[in-house]
């Protein structure tokens, strides 16, 4: 059987390569993307295996590329990137390669750091500038003396004199001199810079430490400064402290340090202001344009490290991973032969081997390599080709349990039954038309959308199941088409088959129509595709009417998925040749379930098909027996109630005899599923020389990768019988009361159809006729504000939500019901030694599931 329908028959294959083809080797079939290698070393550590070195070499070429790209991010230049993925280069270009990375990276921390230098000096210089013109607000206040500006000051010394006794004469802000037998007092103070946010805590430390004897003045700077070390903007305020003496003059300064305010010279007298504020300007004049040279040298080399940088990272990252599966080898006594034991895909082998003859032709060796098939009794990964169609749909099996090796894999039927199941539940023309139009968006742009990477991990779903929401959306188009519903209303694209004969006001007035098929309004002729568009006006048996109809085209569906479930484990225990399982398993559970549930279908279609609302009795829907209280009376063998007049107990002949019959047989299988297999395993145990049902090739096991008799008596060789009968019986439990749990897990297709129906209503009832109501110019307006908040409601609740909830139960029906029935998921996933996967996870060494 084809690989779509089973895993890909794998082998376990010994490599030998020689020690200079090994590289190349490895890398034809990384490029390749179908081995998956094991690992021979498992007790060795990472830092003591071969190949560490080169692979601490790869790391830090890494770091070095990751620092160019955090710098082209932050200067916002675009990284070319052609969506060609380079060769892995050979190890002699490593070097090259190392010195390049070294030679940028040195030459981008050199430019930085000097344009981090010439950003603190223009700081400075942009502080002082500001310093020079703010103080000289302060230095006009001074003229004519510093009494004057020093009220509180001279107040604060008064308060000193009264409490010490002792006289401070003049109250200078300033220090005294002696100079020639005369005092001169100089003025005293500090100006600087500030953080905005720092200058009231600042205020109060000077005020406090120095008991008042200060005298503080503050302008702010009305254009942010950048901080040189991570480009900030801050705000900061100049200020200009005066104060008296040496002691004072140490506090200040300790308290500005303390507070990280940055102190600057300011001459007293005018001109030396003036004459030190034209030098600032010439500096910062120089500074711009040294700066701005610095700048566009540092842009030059981001910009030509950005063309080549998506190219780097490609193939330092597939050197790496070279290394990586090189350290997973062995080496020979001889030191120039490298081991490797690998799974590859049988029908691949001969382009396995392809590859690794390129790789010796590109090393110059002249020894070919070697691959020899292998024979073990382990299990090999499961390996499902995939497409990107297919993907998705795998995606959905695996995420419950990678399927056992070789078994039935449900997803290519799953492309069938999951969508068909949500639309069920989904039904609506206008709702499947948005998730359909929005899916094939997406598969129209896949190639751009793919290129635009993102860490968005709700659109990396959406994209990936672009095509499972673009089928859901179609199959919603069918079931809304039978349902005959679009956006809670009908279309009328065959008439209706029913006449009306209430006249005009009873119409308009009365809310509780109902629709009777015995009169002469129905013409008698089923409508010729889903339902007649009369059913959305019948307001009062319009809900029960389509109660009745999808309830049982519910139970319909989940009894055919389930029969289909169950016919799946025939194909496992016919090709796995495990005929103990076949006999004692798949017979009973198909009996089980036709004779019990497929038998209430089939009196489902037997009432739709016999009564009807014009036949007369015993064929009348009066004289129609409820299907639920005839499985009921068929399972606890009760004689059902006397119907009325004219009317038969039972829908055909025979029927109490068939239901007894079928009961009584279905009851039978229980046991056969319960003891068979126990009891079978049981005989073959106490007598060796019986030949087992299982077969022949159960008892080989598996030889080159090729199981056989899985799950019969040889899988029970080692466990004692007490925990086969356990383990049987806890099978068989859960088979019998899942098949009717699970039916009547099925209702949840009526249940959610009818909720989202009635919710789309809803919708149309209590927003969207608010605007159809209205008229004139003013129902134009408010018709197009309803419209969009409708839009937005039905596209927000009705379609994300509702899909939501909807694709969640299609996921539960097949991941419990469906593939319960015959779906292990006890595998592992093949992951070959792929560049491709490497490199979409972001260069993390080992290897996943490839495409």
């Amino acid at each position: 059987m084809g690989s779509l329908f089973r895993s890909e028959e794998m082998t376990l294959c010994q490599l030998f390569l020689q020690s200079e083809a090994a590289y190349a080797c490895v890398s034809e079939l990384g490029e390749l993307g179908l081995v998956q290698f094991r690992d021979l070393n498992p007790d060795v550590n990472a830092f003591q295996r071969k190949f560490v070195n080169e692979v601490r070499r790869c790391d830090e070429m890494e770091r070095k590329l990751r620092y160019l790209e955090k710098e082209i991010k932050k200067d916002g230049i675009p990284m070319l990137d052609t969506g060609e993925s380079p060769e892995a280069p050979q190890p002699r270009e490593m070097i090259d390669l190392e010195a390049t990375f070294e030679k940028l990276e040195n030459e981008l921390r050199e430019v930085n750091q000097n344009a981090e230098a010439l950003k603190r000096n223009f700081l400075e210089l942009t502080e002082l500038k500001h310093i020079l013109r703010k103080t000289q607000v302060f230095f006009d206040e001074q003229e004519g003396g510093l009494n004057t500006t020093t009220e509180s000051m001279t107040r604060a010394l008064i308060t000193d004199e009264v409490r010490t006794g002792h006289s401070m004469g003049p109250v200078q802000l300033g220090f005294m001199e002696k100079s020639n037998e005369r005092e001169e007092y100089y003025p005293c103070f500090v100006a600087g810079v500030i953080s905005r946010e720092k200058l009231p805590a600042f205020e109060r430390m000077l005020w406090r430490a120095c008991r008042g004897n200060v005298f503080l003045r503050q302008a702010m700077i009305e254009t942010p400064l950048e901080d040189p070390s991570n480009g900030d903007q801050v705000y900061k305020s100049v200020f200009i402290i005066f104060f008296q003496g040496d002691q004072l003059k140490t506090r200040v300064k300790k308290i500005c340090e303390g507070f990280r305010a940055t102190l600057y010279p300011c001459p007293e007298a005018p001109a030396d202001r003036r004459e030190m504020a034209m030098g600032v300007m010439t500096r910062i004049e120089d500074l711009n344009t040294v700066l701005g040279q610095t700048q566009d040298h540092r842009h030059r080399v981001l910009v030509a490290a950005a063309k080549n940088l998506k190219n780097w990272f490609v193939k330092v990252r597939k050197i790496k991973a070279i290394y990586h599966t090189l350290n997973l080898f062995n080496l020979d006594v001889t030191q120039k032969c490298l081991i490797a034991e690998c799974w590859v895909p049988v029908l691949d082998i001969e382009t396995i081997q392809l590859a690794l003859r390129r790789g010796t032709e590109r090393s110059g060796s002249s020894v070919p390599p070697i691959l020899n098939r292998m024979q073990t009794f382990e299990n090999p990964p499961t390996y499902n080709r995939t497409n990107k169609f297919t993907k998705a749909f795998q995606a959905l099996i695996d995420a419950y349990g990678v399927a056992t090796y070789r078994e039935m894999n449900p997803a290519p039927y799953t492309i069938i039954t999951f969508p068909f199941l949500f639309a069920v539940m989904f039904g609506d023309l206008g709702h499947g038309a948005i998730m359909a139009l929005f899916g094939l968006w997406m598969i129209r742009k896949e190639k751009g959308l793919a290129a635009q990477k993102t860490d968005n991990e709700i659109w990396n779903i959406f994209f990936g199941g672009r095509y499972i929401i673009f089928l859901m959306g179609v199959f919603s188009m069918y079931t809304g088409l039978i349902y005959n519903d679009i956006f809670s209303k009908s279309l009328n694209i065959f008439g209706s088959h029913w006449e009306v004969h209430y006249n005009k006001s009873t119409v308009l007035e009365n809310k509780y129509l109902q629709l009777n098929p015995e009169t002469s309004d129905y013409s008698g002729t089923p409508y010729p595709f889903g339902m007649d568009p009369i059913w959305q006006v019948a307001g009062a048996n319009k809900i029960i009417f389509q109660n009745a109809y999808k309830m049982k085209i519910s139970i319909i569906f989940g009894v055919i998925h389930m029969i289909f479930g169950v016919t799946m484990s025939y194909h496992n225990h016919t090709y796995f040749k495990n005929r103990l399982s076949l006999i004692f398993e798949f017979i009973p559970q198909l009996i089980f379930l036709l004779f019990l549930f497929f038998y209430m279908v089939l009196l489902m279609f037997i009432k739709w098909n016999r009564y009807a609302a014009t036949n007369s009795p015993p064929y009348s829907a009066s004289c129609a027996p409820s299907i639920l209280i005839t499985f009921i009376d068929m399972v606890l063998f009760n004689t059902p109630k006397p119907p009325p007049t004219g009317c038969e107990v039972y829908m055909f002949g025979g029927q109490h005899f068939f239901q007894v019959v079928f009961v009584l047989i279905a009851l039978a299988c229980i046991p056969v599923m319960l003891l068979g297999k126990p009891l079978q395993i049981m005989k073959q145990r106490k007598n060796p020389n019986v030949q087992p049902i299982t077969g022949s090739d159960a008892e080989v096991g598996m030889s080159n990768g090729q199981p056989a008799g899985q799950g019969g008596a040889a899988h029970h060789e080692e466990e004692e019988m007490s925990e086969i009968f356990i383990h049987q019986g806890i099978h068989t439990i859960e088979y019998v009361l899942g098949s009717v749990s699970h039916t009547a897990s099925y209702l949840r297709l009526w249940a959610l159809s009818l909720a989202h129906a009635q919710l789309a209503e809803v919708l149309w009832n209590m927003v969207l006729s608010i605007g159809l109501k209205q008229q004139g110019w003013f129902g134009g307006v408010m018709l197009t504000i309803v419209f969009a908040f409708w839009a937005i409601l039905t596209v927000g609740i009705l379609v994300l939500m509702e899909g939501l909830s909807a694709f969640l139960h299609t996921l539960r029906l097949h991941w419990v019901e469906f593939q319960s029935k015959f779906y292990q998921g006890q595998g592992y996933a093949f992951q070959p030694f792929s560049f491709d996967a490497i490199i979409e996870n972001g260069g993390a060494s080992g290897s996943t599931e490839n495409e």
